[in-house]
């Protein structure tokens, strides 16, 4: 008799733990590449790379880093996105001169938006 209430409720308990799990990785997969613009960074593209990474069971980012030549040194910069069916992943090209706003995590710059600089030459 207890095992005929018991179950049931256990059940139902981690089905809205699980749902409200759910709820919580879609809410930080739709904001992976929003962070706050603390610091800025110019500098011309070296060399770029694209790749498709896993975030949570179906849902998956695309991250594209970039070696940035600012005036002093090179810089890794990330920039991610959710993947979608109907995403527009942004292409940049080798030798472009960006303004990149963002906010520096570990030896990355994680890149919120980016701006294109015209070249004079």
């Amino acid at each position: 008799m207890v095992t005929a209430i018991l179950i049931p409720i256990i059940c139902t308990y981690f089905f809205f733990l699980t749902k409200k799990e759910m709820k919580d990785h879609e809410v930080k997969w739709r904001n992976i590449g929003k962070v706050n613009e603390e610091a800025v960074i110019t500098g011309k593209i070296k060399t770029i790379s694209e790749e498709k990474q896993r975030f949570y069971y179906n849902r998956y980012i695309v991250v594209q880093e970039m070696q940035v030549q600012t005036e002093r040194k090179l810089v890794r910069v990330k920039k991610m996105a959710p993947y979608t069916n109907n995403a527009e992943v942004n292409e940049y090209h080798i030798g472009e001169r960006f303004r990149f706003y963002g906010s520096w995590n570990d030896q990355y710059f994680i890149c919120n938006r980016m701006n294109t600089i015209e070249s004079n030459n």
